[in-house]
Parts: structure tokens; sequence; C-alpha cells
């Protein structure tokens, strides 16, 4: 494994909310991180992303592209797996074939969320959607591909970019005195500019420490403490009020109250210990990172 230099970065996804954040936190880790999107590779190409790779010469490869419509995918399960098994896979095999560190961004979805306590990445998957069914092909294809993979599971994403929970509460808070949030799916909200200096803490240890044969594998990378999407609503606003804007009331509903397409695990906690224990890396409180994200947003 070439990794005496990890400077240039091939970032597969270019609009995404890690994808951004990863590229915003270049200069912090003295990288060259270019992100990759369309036109540039089409992920159901592989012609396309083979030779943007290959043009690159990257020293590690992330891929942060996904398809990530979680309802949609219930219509589309063939059109996510393109992107989330498919395009993986390429992305796994090329760089297994330059012998450079792949990291690769997967989801909480691929548990069913049955379990009382945090998932481990022992822990037996079992999605019960298209989404999660295709990010866990993607898991098994990378891994197949690329024995030497790190995989990083995450979950709750949000930040300043793009369409998240975060933002959409933010939003409805302009215009609504109440809001009715489930309270009965809990999870580790996780703030993208985080998970980006996770992952490229990763690349730097394993520049500065050399390869080891501990690193590959499946990790779980998420904000540090737990929360439901109620109490997540309820900290967004109390966060938001220090910048004179409103307090909705928040009134905690059920998952059957508010249905969707596609089922959402009931508990998406992920232990995230081996990240810490192998690689050195955990993410801030979740508390914290909103804080960080409201601020950004509402100062700007």
């Amino acid at each position: 494994m070439k990794t005496d230099t990890i400077k240039r970065i091939f970032v597969a996804g270019k609009s995404g909310q890690v994808a951004l954040s990863l590229k915003n936190a270049e200069d912090s880790f003295d990288m060259d991180i270019t992100c990759f999107g369309r036109p540039e590779i089409d992920l159901a190409s592989k012609a396309s992303t083979l030779d943007a790779i290959t043009d690159f010469k990257p020293d590690a490869i992330i891929n942060a592209a996904a398809y990530t419509a979680v309802d949609k995918a219930e219509e589309e399960e063939h059109e996510a797996h393109n992107i989330n098994s498919r395009g993986a896979e390429i992305l796994a095999t090329k760089a297994a074939d330059m012998d450079v560190p792949f990291l690769h961004i997967s989801t909480d979805y691929v548990f069913d969320g049955a379990l009382n306590r945090p998932y481990h990445e022992s822990d037996a998957t079992g999605p019960t959607g298209a989404y999660g069914r295709s990010k866990l092909a993607g898991e098994q294809a990378v891994l197949a591909a690329n024995p030497n993979a790190m995989i990083f599971r995450t979950a709750w994403v949000y930040s300043p970019y793009g369409n998240n929970f975060l933002k959409t509460m933010l939003r409805l808070a302009e215009t609504r005195d109440t809001l009715g949030v489930v309270a009965d799916q809990v999870g580790n909200p996780s703030y993208a500019p985080d998970i980006a200096r996770g992952l490229l803490s990763v690349l730097a240890k394993i520049e500065d420490d050399g390869w080891s044969d501990n690193f590959p594998g499946i990790y779980h990378l998420t904000g540090s403490g737990e929360a439901s999407w109620h109490g997540f609503a309820t900290a967004i606003f109390e966060a938001a009020s220090v910048y004179g804007r409103k307090k909705p009331t928040v009134n905690a509903i059920t998952t059957e109250e508010f249905p969707t397409p596609a089922q959402r695990p009931a508990n998406s906690r992920l232990n995230c210990d081996k990240a810490m224990a192998i690689f050195g890396v955990r993410l801030n409180d979740w508390r914290k990172s909103t804080a960080d994200c409201v601020r950004e947003l509402l100062t700007a």
C-alpha cells in the first residue's frame, strides 16, 4: 500500500454534504482534495470514472457519492444499486489496482433498528428498505473488490449545505408556531464537516504511521451522543434562538403518525469506539456541532 505521501485525494461526489465538507477542509490538512461528479464522472459509467481517476493520479480515494433519496429508492431500487453498489465497486477496484487507500461512506440503514442498544460493526445487518439494501450491497461489493478498503457508516447527516433535517427545521420555524416531530426514532446526529475531518484524520494517520493490517474493515463514524428527531429539533431551535429566531412549540409524535414510503430504523445509534481505538478519531458531541452549524447558517 502506497502511504508515504497522501496529498492528492480523489473524492467521488461533488455536491453532497460530505464531499463539500471534505473540499472545505483541504487547507487544514494540507491536502489537494478534488471532488468529481457529473459530468466529469458518472458512477453508472465505468469508463468515465476510471479515466478520471487515472488522469488525477490520487494518493487516496474517498467515495462520498451516493444515491440518498431514501423514499424514492423504493421505486428506483435499480438506480440506487447502480450508484451505491456497482459504482462503489468500480471505485474500490480502481483503488486496489492503484494500491492506494480507499475510504467508503455507508449508513445506519444497513441495520433494521430493532436492537435496544447502539450497533457495533459486528452486529448482524438487516436493511428494511431499498436504500439500505443498496448500501449494504455496496459494502459487500467494496470489500470483495478491495480487501484493504475502509468503510465508515454514518447517520443523520446535516450541514450548512444541501437539504437536511436541520435546514428544514430552520425553514419551517419561519412560518410555523407549532411542529410535530417524530420522537420514537433515536440516532446520532452527525455534522458533515466533522465527518470530513474524521476521514481526513484517518488518512493523516495512515501517512504518519504507515499501513497496518488492522486498518481495513468496517467502522462507525457519527456524532457523539444521541437524540431523537424531536430532541434534535428542540436543540436546533434553542441554538437558533441565540440569534433572535423564534422557538416554535415542538410536539412529540410517533412514526405511525408520520408515515413515509421507506421504513426508518427506530434505533440508528452506532457505537464508534472502534474508530477511536484504531485511528484515534471521535467526532464532536452533536449538540456542539448543531450550535456550530446554526451559527454558520444564521450569521453568514
